[in-house]
C-alpha cells in the first residue's frame, strides 16, 4: 500500500506585536472558496484546512462567527475532502488571551469544543501546528508575540499548547468519539562543533518535547525533566496522567530544520550569532555548511518511527526555489515516503503543502515585504495558476508515476560540495533527457546556458555552426540526434535598423526559422518556446499592452516577429512564445545600459530617446521565469518583462544613480533625432494579463549592478 496524498494551505496567522499576519488573507484562500475546488482537481481526498481560532473569534471570549468556517465544510462536503482541522498554527491567539496566559489552554479548548459541536462529521483534528516550534519562536527567540526571550517563557508557551491540545481533544471528542489527533512538529536535527556539543545534545532532545509531553514520556527519568521543571513546568505529572497520544505523528521538514552549531563566530554572518549564556556560537542551516553530511528526511522519520511506534505522515513538503527545485523536493518526499512504508515504517501520508505558496517566511513573517514563494499553484498573476509542481502531485494522488523530465536531475541539495551524496534511485535516468538552447552564442542563448547550468538543467546548445534553423532538414538532423524534452529557440536577427536593408536574411531566421522548429516538433512531444518583441505593437495607445492587444509593427524586424507568432503557434498547438523587450543584463557587454554607463564613466554624455517608452527586462529575470514557464508546460503567448514602464532616457539615469555615476550626463532626446533607419513605437510598454510576473525594475537594476563581473563594476561604477 502506498502512502496517501494530503494537500495543505499555508495558514499562519502569527502575532507580531499588535499587528497579526495572516497568510490567508495574503494569499486570497480568505476569499476563494474555489481553491477547494482546484484541490480536489488535483485529486487530493484529504486536506489539512485552517479554521483558526483567531479567524473565528470576536473581541470576546464565547463569540464565534462561523460563516466562512460554514462554507469551507459545506464546500469541502460536496467536494468529498476530508479536512484534518486546524485550530491554530503558530498563533498566540485572540486579542483576550496568548500563549503565557494561565486560562489559554481552558479558553482554546471551549472554542475547539465550540467547532466540534458544529461540525460533528470531522474526525481528524490538528488543534495546534507545530507547538514546540511556536513556543521557541513566541517564548525564546522573541520573533512572534509575546516576544519573550527565556527558558520560562517557553517552557510556559510549550506547556499552555499542549494542555491546550489535551483539553481540546477532550472537548472534540464528546461531539466526535472517534476523532483522531494528527500532531504536527518540525523534528530537525542538530549537529556542532565538539566545543559545541552540549548545546547539540540538549537541542536534540528539546526538539521531541511536544510529542513526549503528549505521549506521557516525560517521567522522572527523561534527560530534561530537570531543566523543564527548573523552567517552571510545575504539573508534569498531570501530562503524564492525561496523556493523549497522536493517532499520527505528523512530520514537518524543511532544508533549514536541520542545524549547524559551530564556536567559530568569525566563519558566519553576524545575524546568524547567538548563545546559550554561557558559550556564544553561530547558528546556521547546516545544508549550507560544507562538509556537513546531508541530514534527510527520511532519516529524521525513521528516529521518530522508533522512538514512538505510531503511525506518521509527512505533512508539509514545500521549498522556496526554481521549479524543478520544488519538484526535486516534492519526489524525494514521495519516494522517501514508498521506501519507509517497504522498510516496514507506517508512514501514511505525504503532504503538498502550500498549495498557494507563502508569504515572508523568509523574515519568518515578522515584516511585510511581499516576499513570495510560490506553491502547486502560483498567485502572482492575481490567480491561482497551476504549475508543473500540479502534475506531479496530482500524479501521485492518482497514484500514476511521478515523472517529469527535470527529476533526471538531483536536487542540489544533494550536490552540493560535488557529486550526488547518495546513491541514484534504481528508476533513475541514467542519460537526463535535455533541453536543446538554439543560438548559443547570443546574448539570450548565453544566459540560457548559464542559468540552466546554475539549476541543474540538462542542456545541449548549439549555434550556426551545429544547426542551421533556416533549414528544415539540419533542423530535424540536431534534434534527432539530441532527443531533448523542450527546444529554447534563442536564435534570430536582432539587427532592426539593418533588417530594412535585409528583410530576405531577417525573414529567413525570424520566420522561417521557428518554423521549421515548430514543424520537427509536431506529433514528437517536444515543447518548443520562442521569443517576440515589443516591436510588434505601433505605440498609439498610452496604456500598456496586454497579450490580447492588438499588435501593427511599423519596421520588418516587427513584422517577421509577428509573422513567427503566428506560424508557430498555428503550426504547433503546445508552443509557447513570449514577448519580451529592451534587454539589458551583466554577462552582456553591447546591451545599452551598460554601453551608457561605461559612457558616463568615462566623462562623456550617454544619449537616449527621452519619449520612447519600454518596459525594460532584465535578461536573468527573464531566462528564470521563462524556464519556470516551460517546465509548467505553458502554451501560447505571453508578455515577460520587468513591473513598470520608463523612457529609455530615464531608464539609463536610473541606472547612472545607483551606480553612483552623473545622471545628468544622461542626454535625452526625441526618438525622432536618434537617427534610427527602422520606425519604433515611441510607447511599447507591457503588461501580462496572463501571471507572467518579474520584479521590479528598481530591484533589478540594482541586482543588475550587484551581478556584474568584478572588472565591470569597476569600469561602470563610480
Amino acid at each position: 500500500m502506498k502512502p496517501e496524498a494530503w494537500g495543505g494551505v499555508e495558514c499562519t496567522i502569527c502575532r507580531v506585536g499588535d499587528r497579526y499576519m495572516d497568510q490567508c488573507a495574503r494569499n486570497g484562500h480568505v476569499v476563494r472558496i474555489d481553491d477547494l475546488d482546484r484541490f480536489a482537481d488535483l485529486g487530493l481526498k484529504t486536506l489539512r484546512h485552517p479554521f483558526l481560532w483567531e479567524q473565528a473569534a470576536g473581541e470576546e471570549e464565547g463569540a464565534y462567527d462561523w460563516r466562512w468556517c460554514d462554507a469551507r465544510m459545506g464546500r469541502l462536503r460536496t467536494l468529498g475532502i476530508r479536512p484534518i482541522a486546524g485550530l491554530l498554527h503558530h498563533g498566540s491567539g485572540p486579542r483576550f488571551t496568548s500563549l503565557l496566559d494561565p486560562d489559554f489552554p481552558k479558553k482554546f479548548a471551549r472554542y475547539a469544543g465550540a467547532f466540534a459541536a458544529r461540525y460533528p462529521d470531522v474526525d481528524r483534528y490538528t488543534p495546534i501546528n507545530e507547538p514546540l516550534t511556536t513556543a521557541r519562536f513566541s517564548g525564546l527567540y522573541r520573533v512572534w508575540y509575546p516576544h519573550a526571550s527565556d527558558d520560562r517563557s517557553f517552557v510556559a508557551a510549550l506547556r499552555n499548547q499542549i494542555r491546550g491540545i489535551v483539553l481540546a481533544m477532550r472537548e472534540i471528542r464528546r461531539h466526535q468519539p472517534n476523532a483522531r489527533l494528527v500532531q504536527t512538529e518540525d523534528l530537525g536535527r542538530t549537529r556542532s562543533t565538539p566545543e559545541v556539543a552540549g548545546q547539540a545534545a540538549f537541542e536534540n532532545e528539546r526538539r521531541w518535547l511536544s510529542l513526549d509531553l503528549l505521549c506521557g514520556r516525560v517521567d522522572r527519568s527523561h534527560a530534561l525533566r530537570e531543566y523543564l521543571e527548573a523552567s517552571g513546568f510545575t504539573d508534569l505529572e498531570w501530562h503524564r496522567a492525561n496523556a493523549c497520544p497522536p493517532a499520527i505523528v505528523g512530520m514537518n521538514h524543511y532544508l533549514l530544520s536541520n542545524r549547524w552549531l559551530d564556536h567559530r563566530l568569525d566563519r558566519f554572518p553576524r545575524a546568524s550569532r547567538g548563545g546559550n549564556g554561557r558559550l556564544a556560537y553561530a547558528d546556521v542551516g547546516a545544508v549550507h555548511v560544507a562538509d556537513v553530511p546531508l541530514i534527510a528526511s527520511g532519516d529524521v522519520l525513521q528516529e521518530a518511527w522508533s522512538r514512538y511506534g505510531l503511525p506518521m505522515a509527512i505533512t508539509e513538503v514545500h521549498i522556496d526555489g526554481a521549479r524543478e527545485t520544488q519538484m526535486r523536493w516534492f519526489a524525494e518526499a514521495v519516494e522517501t515516503g514508498r521506501r519507509l512504508r517497504r522498510e516496514g515504517v507506517d508512514l501514511v501520508a505525504v503532504t503538498a503543502w502550500s498549495l498557494l505558496g507563502t508569504y515572508d517566511w523568509n523574515s519568518l513573517c515578522v515584516r511585510d515585504d511581499g516576499y513570495y514563494e510560490s506553491g502547486v499553484f502560483d498567485l502572482r498573476g492575481g490567480w491561482p495558476r497551476p504549475t508543473a509542481l500540479a502534475h506531479l502531485v496530482s500524479s501521485f494522488a492518482l497514484g500514476e508515476r511521478v515523472d517529469h523530465p527535470v527529476l533526471d536531475g538531483e536536487g542540489w541539495w544533494r550536490t552540493r560540495n560535488g557529486p550526488a551524496q547518495s546513491p541514484p534511485s534504481p528508476t533513475r535516468i541514467v542519460r537526463k533527457r535535455e533541453v536543446l538552447i538554439v543560438g548559443k552564442n547570443g546574448t539570450l542563448g548565453g544566459a540560457f546556458a548559464r542559468i540552466c547550468e546554475e539549476r541543474g538543467l540538462a542542456f545541449r546548445a548549439v549555434g550556426r555552426a551545429e544547426m542551421d534553423i533556416g533549414d528544415p532538414a539540419s533542423v530535424r538532423r540536431v534534434l534527432d540526434q539530441v532527443r531533448p524534452w523542450a527546444v529554447i529557440n534563442a536564435a534570430g536577427y536582432v539587427r532592426v535598423d539593418l533588417a530594412e536593408r535585409e528583410p530576405d536574411r531577417c525573414h529567413r531566421e525570424n520566420v522561417e526559422g521557428p518554423m521549421h522548429l515548430a514543424e520537427a516538433c509536431v506529433g514528437t512531444g517536444i515543447q518548443l518556446l520562442s521569443f517576440s518583441s515589443d516591436l510588434v505593437f505601433d505605440g498609439q495607445t498610452e496604456t500598456p499592452y496586454d497579450e490580447l492587444s492588438r499588435p501593427a509593427p511599423l519596421n520588418a524586424y516587427g513584422r517577421s516577429k509577428l509573422e513567427a507568432e503566428r506560424l508557430v503557434l498555428s503550426t504547433l498547438e503546445s508552443a509557447l512564445v513570449i514577448r519580451s523587450s529592451f534587454f539589458f543584463g551583466p554577462w552582456d557587454e553591447h546591451n545599452a545600459v551598460t554601453q551608457a554607463l561605461r559612457a558616463i564613466r568615462s566623462g562623456n554624455v550617454a544619449t537616449a530617446a527621452s519619449d520612447m517608452v519600454v518596459s525594460p527586462t532584465y535578461v536573468p529575470d527573464l531566462v528564470r521565469a521563462a524556464l519556470d514557464f516551460l517546465i509548467d508546460g505553458e502554451r501560447g503567448l505571453l508578455h515577460v518583462s520587468n513591473s513598470g514602464q520608463i523612457s529609455w532616457a530615464d531608464l539609463v539615469k536610473r541606472a547612472a544613480v545607483r551606480a553612483h555615476l552623473d545622471p545628468g550626463r544622461v542626454h535625452g532626446v526625441p526618438l525622432a533625432q536618434m537617427g534610427f533607419a527602422a520606425r519604433r513605437p515611441r510607447y511599447s510598454a507591457m503588461v501580462s494579463g496572463r501571471g507572467a510576473r518579474l520584479p521590479d525594475l528598481d530591484d533589478a537594476i540594482d541586482r543588475f549592478l550587484r551581478d556584474l563581473s568584478p572588472a565591470m563594476q569597476a569600469e561602470l561604477t563610480a
